[in-house]
């Protein structure tokens, strides 16, 4: 983290739309405008990260179409050609002001590997403190479609989540989070400051409404749920605003800034990544007493009270825990593979010994576990 309070870290995700002109192709002009803000911001001292969308956008024209592809190979095609033009223009532009761009290309079976993921957050320490500006964008060449993020909205609150950011800002074509959609009623409100994502929140948020974006407001509140869980404040802005990002940093610009409360436990690096990106491998169902040891106890899930045991699981894998009555009480970290946990639930921890050899007495470690109630988006 940044060592001065007044400095922070920032991750920035752009929208395809907020980068590429009528035509489909890179507008260097909001390119420019947006490395200039940019440049302000890492005058001033702090860490900034850039999640940015437009490969495909940027890339399909130059292979000849004349519309957005939509098979994934052409789409991958487009990306592999996208990526180059985008690096190539942001690194121009950054080197003009003195900073240096970096590339990295992720996919989510990076953050669902647990190595991979922390050798992730570790190369992108090393680049923030040196100065450099790292810019990621999901693997679009290579990615299989049910392997994706879903959207970079998605894919920029993780990365938040994984450097452990001061606030996350949004930028789009939409100006912030109406109390209803403004294109169908002219009277809708700008919610200029949300503190919790309600029902109604939810029901408010709309579809993308660009040709050449994924994510629309409702993939954006799903984003801001996972960066709130981290307890990471984030604005969402329309990037056509003049000075949008140097604003939104100094809590100046028109939008909606959603902070999180001060009173929860934001979840650390760890149970982000078990709750957000880990990928379950099976489940296992607890009894009563186990439920309430786990959540409200602030205990260990111990063997003896889990039920029943589904799916293939290794000891180290993240499992989904469920009551009886199927409610979903959290997820975590097991101690046993799924066999071993067959073969010793319900048993007391000073049988257990006598049946398999064990490093750890418990089935899933308080440490290792995230509470349903702080998981608030699907995955």
């Amino acid at each position: 983290m940044v060592d001065s309070p007044e400095k922070k870290r920032i991750v920035v995700k752009i929208g395809s739309s907020s980068l590429t002109s009528r035509n489909g192709e890179i507008s260097y002009r909001k390119l420019v405008r947006l490395v200039d803000d940019i440049a302000l911001i890492k005058d001033e001292g702090h860490e900034l990260l850039l999640v940015s969308s437009g490969a495909v956008a940027a890339g399909y024209r130059k292979l000849g179409f004349i519309e957005r592809p939509q098979s994934l190979p052409e789409k991958q095609a487009a990306a592999s050609i996208g990526q180059c033009l985008l690096m190539e223009d942001y690194s121009e532009r950054f080197v003009s002001h003195g900073y240096v761009a970096s590339q990295i290309l992720i996919t989510r079976s990076d953050f669902s590997d647990q190595k991979r993921y922390m050798n992730s957050r570790n190369m992108i320490q090393v680049l923030l403190e040196r100065g450099a500006v790292p810019i990621v964008n999901e693997n679009d060449s290579i990615t299989h479609e049910h392997l994706k993020f879903g959207d970079n909205d998605t894919l920029s609150a993780k990365v938040a989540g994984l450097v452990e950011a001061n606030q996350l800002i949004i930028l789009s074509d939409i100006e912030g989070l109406y109390d209803d959609n403004p294109r169908r009623n002219p009277n809708a409100k700008l919610l200029e400051v949300v503190h919790e994502i309600t029902p109604e929140i939810e029901a408010a948020a709309g579809e993308s409404s660009s040709d050449v974006g994924t994510g629309g407001m409702g993939s954006k509140i799903e984003a801001v749920k996972i960066s709130l869980a981290a307890g990471i404040e984030t604005f969402i802005g329309d990037a056509n605003k003049p000075n949008i990002l140097f604003d939104a940093v100094n809590h100046k610009a028109k939008g909606t800034y959603f902070k999180p409360n001060a009173e929860q436990d934001n979840l650390d690096v760890r149970k982000h990544w078990i709750a957000f990106n880990s990928g379950t491998q099976g489940e296992v169902i607890i009894d009563d007493g186990a439920r309430v040891a786990i959540t409200d106890e602030q205990s260990h899930l111990l063997p003896q009270g889990v039920r029943e045991v589904n799916g293939t699981f290794d000891c180290g894998d993240v499992v989904v825990i469920k009551h009886l009555n199927g409610d979903e009480v959290g997820r975590g970290v097991i101690n046993y593979s799924a066999d071993q946990l067959l073969e010793i639930k319900r048993l007391k921890l000073k049988e257990i010994p006598d049946h398999i050899k064990v490093t750890k007495s418990e089935a899933i470690s308080q440490t290792e576990f995230v509470c349903h109630t702080d998981i608030k988006t699907s995955r």
